[in-house]
């Protein structure tokens, strides 16, 4: 239901009624409705002087340019697809503190050697911009920033500095004064974004919004906000963890299977050119529980550490906890183990963790999952040099995954020296320097690391020789 004179919207949900409750009845929550009116009649008015379209036949419509230039930030391109287009507006969110922030006054300052760049900043003066600055070592002597917050001033300030870039810092903070709900309620985001766009495309003009989410994640502000903007950036990264991921969940003009990978440090987010060695560094060598699978992310191939930790559990059911892994999917996989190749997991506490503070949710982590818990289990090493990809089924079969020629370059490239992978994939794989083994299905797999006759030991009924490790 849209908002109008005389509405009351809930900040927390978007719901509306004509009347003011104190509990909305659509999310719970207490004294989230507030008043909030349209107030764009001025604005719609303006555009409906404008001549009217005419339907014209495609073919006939001349084909326009698309004019790119790059940010300066190798793995912000990457993700935006090459560069900025003209013209565009994109939305950067992201957690408070994750470094959104740091990552746009790096990306202005690298744009700003070779074009003119208005760093707009609604929540920091500009004193406490130049601190930032200073210390993430940023030189900010040809770059432009305004501390403001009226949308109206704001548009004045463009049209006077005629920039090559914009970037809004946040559009949570901005307001329009003619609207009388405050900054960050559903209408003022909403029609403060749709300024910037009116902006952008009239000047051709790349713009970039910074927008914070909320507690489950998503972007504040009414949902239709993800669909007026070009670009949505999502900047991603645990707490406690200085690993940080720029995804695309929406580019009018690139793809959305990117991602992007920095490391937060002293001097703000580095690029992290060679993700799987980082990710790899400090494995443990010849140890029980650890294999590396060989995921996809985006368009790139990662190599991740998987680790699993088996031990008699000291309680009536057996826990199962997962990091990086999808709970679901691993629950299942340890029901094939159990059936199909005869591990009894049933009192055993299974502990899976993917190092790096990665997640990896694709099919092909299956084969690895599979192989880290029969290792832990049967306390046997599955070797430092061999990676593994591969989707398994019900009934204990590996399936062909995607992109295995990704998959085993990059293993290639860091040294490893086998890779396993479905039997259907073999003839995927070109020439390559390591040696590739295609398995078709778990048994062949256990075979291949010497746990099919350790597994002998085991009787479906029986789990003593667990229990006394």
């Amino acid at each position: 239901m849209a908002a109008g004179k005389g509405w009351y919207v809930c900040r927390e949900c978007g719901y509306a009624t004509p009347k003011w409750l104190g509990r909305c009845p659509a999310c719970g929550q207490w004294g989230s409705l507030a008043e909030e009116r349209s107030g764009g009649g001025q604005r719609r008015g303006a555009d409906a002087r404008r001549a009217p379209a005419t339907p014209q036949l495609l073919g006939e419509v001349g084909a326009e340019t698309e004019e790119r230039f790059p940010t300066g930030i190798g793995e912000l391109d990457r993700v935006l697809g090459g560069g900025l287009v003209a013209g565009s507006l994109v939305l950067f969110g992201g957690e408070p503190g994750v470094g959104k922030s740091t990552l746009l006054l790096q990306a202005a300052e690298a744009c700003a050697r070779r074009r003119k760049v208005l760093y707009v900043s609604a929540e920091e003066s500009l004193g406490q911009l130049r601190l930032r600055a200073t210390r993430l070592g940023i030189n900010s002597s040809s770059l432009y920033a305004v501390a403001e917050s009226d949308v109206e001033t704001i548009r004045e300030q463009i049209r006077i500095a005629e920039p090559d870039l914009v970037i809004i810092d946040s559009v949570q903070t901005v307001h329009l004064p003619e609207l009388p709900s405050p900054p960050g309620s559903l209408v003022q985001v909403r029609e403060c974004a749709a300024e910037f766009l009116r902006v952008a495309k009239e000047g051709n003009l790349p713009c970039l919004l910074v927008g914070h989410v909320t507690k489950e994640g998503y972007l504040a502000g009414p949902k239709a906000l993800e669909h007026l903007v070009d670009t949505v950036l999502y900047l991603e990264g645990e707490r406690y963890s200085s690993l940080r991921l720029l995804r695309a969940v929406k580019n009018r003009f690139g793809s959305t299977n990117e991602v992007g990978v920095f490391q937060m440090g002293e001097r703000g987010l580095a690029e992290v050119p060679n993700p799987s060695a980082m990710f790899l560094a400090g494995r443990p060598g010849q140890v029980n529980g650890s294999v590396v699978v060989a995921g996809i992310e985006g368009s790139r191939a990662l190599l991740l550490e998987l680790q699993a930790l088996v031990a008699p559990t000291g309680f009536g059911n057996p826990r199962r906890l997962t990091a990086g892994l999808d709970l679901q999917r691993v629950l299942l996989l340890l029901a094939v183990l159990e059936k199909r190749c005869g591990l009894p997991l049933g009192s055993q506490d299974v502990y899976l963790n993917l190092a790096g503070g990665m997640r990896l949710e694709e099919p092909a982590a299956d084969l690895g999952i599979c192989l880290v818990v029969a290792s832990s289990v049967l306390d046997r090493a599955l070797g430092a040099g061999v990676a593994v990809a591969g989707e398994v089924g019900l009934t204990g079969e590996v399936r062909r995954v995607t992109q295995v020629e990704k998959r085993v370059a990059e293993a290639a490239r860091l040294g490893f020296r086998k890779f396993v992978l479905p039997a259907a994939n073999l003839e995927d794989v070109g020439s390559c320097p390591l040696e590739v083994v295609g398995v078709r299905d778990l048994e062949e797999a256990f075979e291949e690391f010497n746990l099919k006759g350790n597994m002998m030991q085991f009787d479906r009924g029986d789990a003593d020789l667990l229990q006394s490790k």
